[in-house]
């Protein structure tokens, strides 16, 4: 294939991302209009995030299978169809339990979209092809933070939060038809491949019954209540279920425990499941606490959103020359040291705070979370086995993801089990405060296991 070709398919493949990589940024934006006008608490309201998130984790591994069973070009197409039918449903919904509903189908199609990506780049060319290829198709992932809060602001400014989704149907149109036309057929690689079907219903419903479990904490104004408990136990069986058919599938397992015997691996499983953690967690409250903390409209929250977006735009291009001159694992401790110089300070923020001194805080937060999760989804594969290489690439996603859902689910556990016991005029500034203090201990609790991960790239 010729290279202008090449780049026209590149083109299309980062078209075909924009809609899944602004949606969850125009999600956070409007939750507290959607809260209001469904007539839901945060903590319900925060499962149209988490259920997208859990759903993405669960679909990554049917996409590699998809792709090598079927036609990539028209897995591709179908999961933007199911991509913009959702949004449908998601926009026409009329209750937080029928929105919810819709976010799973849009997280599970968006969660086959962006592997599928890599897939139809691999099959173009060579790496170094590829490699230039990927800095087109980045692009949306790179911009979608900065621009997803103000897009989204001004949808619901001018509009409502159904026109979030709405949005998305006439992208998802012009996308399948450029697919249509411009992408080449890509037949699959083995039509005789399995899939793990059980050990993906384990994985998924732990970790799905362990964040349910952590969300009903707010609900009960305690950790220690009867829902958490059996919800949170079940979670962890379910995955030590999963542990049992893992070694016994050994690899042929969704995700094969023989990954975890390297140490690199392991640490950077965990430091991806908090990096998770840390990156959506505050995404979540932060619009809140513009919007109910300091009374801002919509619109100005996105705008005072955009310092953050903007360091974590402004460190992925030197992200790969820091790595080769420093290494990974100092690039993950400058980055971790930053995103606390940009975490702290917000334990403190009250409705008085200068906002200029905020921005200044968030771009420091944003260059640091933007600098963690690249470095260890590129160390993961250090010394990996070559036949391992696409299973560990999908337990590091998996675990990012879940990671995120966790993170969601946390952090509006702890403000709303916070509202529920203290109804003083500041209080909810006090628990925004308290919610910063729980990604700073994740935070810190990262440092060590990145010590583990490797000097270089190499």
């Amino acid at each position: 294939m010729e290279m202008k070709k090449m780049r026209q398919v590149a083109l299309i493949l980062a078209f075909g991302l924009l809609a899944p990589m602004l949606d969850t940024t125009m999600t956070n934006i409007a939750i507290n209009d959607i809260s209001r006008d469904l007539g839901s608490s945060l903590n319900s309201v925060q499962w149209i995030l988490t259920a997208y998130v859990l759903a993405t984790s669960v679909a990554v591994p049917f996409s590699g299978w998809l792709s090598q069973r079927f036609n990539g070009k028209y897995v591709f197409l179908s999961a933007q169809l199911v991509f913009g039918a959702a949004s449908i449903w998601s926009a026409l919904s009329t209750d937080v339990n029928s929105l919810i509903f819709a976010r799973v189908v849009q997280g599970f199609s968006a969660g086959l979209i962006i592997p599928l990506v890599t897939t139809i780049l691999m099959s173009m060319g060579s790496r170094k092809v590829v490699n230039d290829l990927m800095m087109i198709v980045m692009l949306p992932i790179m911009v979608g933070p900065i621009f997803g809060p103000i897009i989204g602001a001004l949808i619901v400014q001018y509009g409502n939060w159904n026109w979030i989704f709405w949005i998305n149907v006439p992208i998802v149109l012009i996308v399948s038809g450029l697919i249509l036309w411009k992408i080449p057929d890509l037949p699959g690689t083995n039509v005789k491949a399995k899939i793990d079907w059980l050990g993906i219903l384990l994985l998924g419903a732990g970790s799905t019954s362990l964040i349910y479990g952590i969300s009903r904490a707010g609900r009960e104004a305690t950790f220690n209540n009867s829902d958490t408990i059996i919800y949170s136990l079940v979670g962890i069986a379910l995955l030590l279920v999963y542990a049992a058919w893992g070694a016994f599938k050994k690899g042929t397992a969704v995700l094969p425990l023989g990954l975890f015997k390297s140490p690199v691996y392991s640490a950077t499983i965990f430091n991806l499941i908090l990096a998770g953690i840390i990156t959506n967690g505050p995404m979540l409250i932060l619009p809140l606490y513009f919007q109910q903390g300091r009374g801002f409209s919509i619109l100005a929250t996105g705008l005072w959103m955009l310092p953050q977006g903007l360091g974590m735009l402004l460190i992925r291009p030197i992200l790969l020359k820091l790595m080769n001159q420093l290494g990974t694992r100092y690039v993950v401790l400058i980055s971790l040291s930053l995103t606390l110089l940009g975490t702290v300070p917000l334990m403190f923020v009250t409705k008085s705070t200068s906002m200029w001194l905020i921005s200044a805080i968030l771009f420091a937060r944003g260059l640091g979370v933007g600098g963690v999760i690249m470095p260890m989804m590129t160390s993961i594969l250090v010394g990996m086995k070559k036949e391992l290489i696409a299973q560990a690439n999908i337990g590091a996603r998996i675990f990012q993801n879940m990671g995120g859902a966790f993170g969601s689910a946390l952090v509006a556990t702890v403000v709303a089990s916070y509202l529920q016991n203290h109804h003083y005029l500041t209080a909810n500034i006090v628990s925004y405060q308290h919610a910063f203090g729980w990604a700073v201990a994740i935070t810190v609790l990262m440092i060590l296991p990145a010590m583990l991960l490797p000097k270089t790239v190499d």
